[in-house]
């Protein structure tokens, strides 16, 4: 089994700048090493027998990609509240630090 020692785990906490409690610098320490651990017994599966997969969508649920006239720009900006037809934007409302 792997494991991570003390000074591992403060180097890697001070890249993420992470200010670790001693109780957590043992825990992140045992939980790094499990985590490479599953990692070591996945790479020891054997591959060799699976079928390739090009991507986890079946191709054949997916629609033709046809091309089709979009709306107006103008128009959607006169209708919009906050559209701004000269700018050619939408003004929409702050989320962040409101």
């Amino acid at each position: 089994m792997l494991t991570f020692t003390r000074d591992d785990v403060l180097r890697l906490a001070r890249l993420a700048r992470l200010d670790l409690a001693e109780d957590e610098i043992a825990l992140f320490a045992r939980q790094l090493g499990d985590i490479l651990e599953f990692a070591r017994q996945v790479e020891s599966v054997d591959t060799t027998t699976a079928m390739p997969v090009p991507s986890g969508i079946d191709a054949s649920a997916l629609r033709d990609d046809i091309i089709q006239p979009s709306l107006e720009r103008a128009a959607v900006l006169a209708e919009a509240p906050g559209g701004d037809p000269d700018a050619g934007l939408f003004k929409v409302p702050r989320v962040l630090n409101a």
